[in-house]
């Protein structure tokens, strides 16, 4: 019997059944507001360029919001690790303007794929990792600004993240 399921909805599928089986629906992303502020920073996200990050956490009732994608992968791999996570979700930048992502341009991180290494930072200053929902906008991104496409888990297993810590301020 052929299948035609492909390796990007299986790995989602994995995913959700890890995080409590297809039968718990899979929360939907939110929209920040004006005074939404950032998990580590402790500032408004508008305050900030580039791509944001939300992870909705079982028993908060907010999602906790992140002002770059690398401050939402270092909480995955210190605080996260502890912490029952229902969803993760990234702005695509190849839908979203990297001044103001718009609202609706939110993907789930797993399925995303990442530019690391390029000359664009986040709003922060620091090196970023940016989310697309394509392969071909990604590897675009990475020809124009340098770096490498990745997947999630490559993300995940990066040295660096895990090795900056939380340094939290709220």
């Amino acid at each position: 019997m052929k299948t035609s399921a492909s390796l990007p909805f299986l790995l989602c599928l994995l995913w959700l059944t890890a995080c409590g089986g297809p039968s718990e629906p899979l929360p939907a992303p939110q929209e920040p507001v004006r005074d939404t502020v950032g998990y580590y920073c402790g500032m408004t996200l508008a305050e900030h360029a580039g791509p944001k990050g939300q992870i909705q956490v079982a028993g908060v009732g907010e999602p906790l919001w992140f002002a770059s994608v690398r401050e939402l992968f270092v909480y995955l791999q210190t605080e996260g690790t502890t912490r029952r996570i229902l969803a993760v979700y990234v702005n695509d930048m190849g839908r979203a303007d990297w001044d103001h992502p718009q609202p609706g341009t939110w993907i789930l991180a797993q399925t995303a794929l990442f530019v690391m290494g390029s000359h664009r930072n986040s709003g922060m200053g620091e090196m970023e990792v940016v989310p697309f929902g394509k392969q071909s906008e990604a590897e675009l991104f990475a020809h124009q600004h340098g770096g490498r496409v990745v997947s999630y888990s490559e993300v995940i297993k990066s040295a660096p993240f895990s090795e900056m810590g939380s340094g939290r301020t709220n």
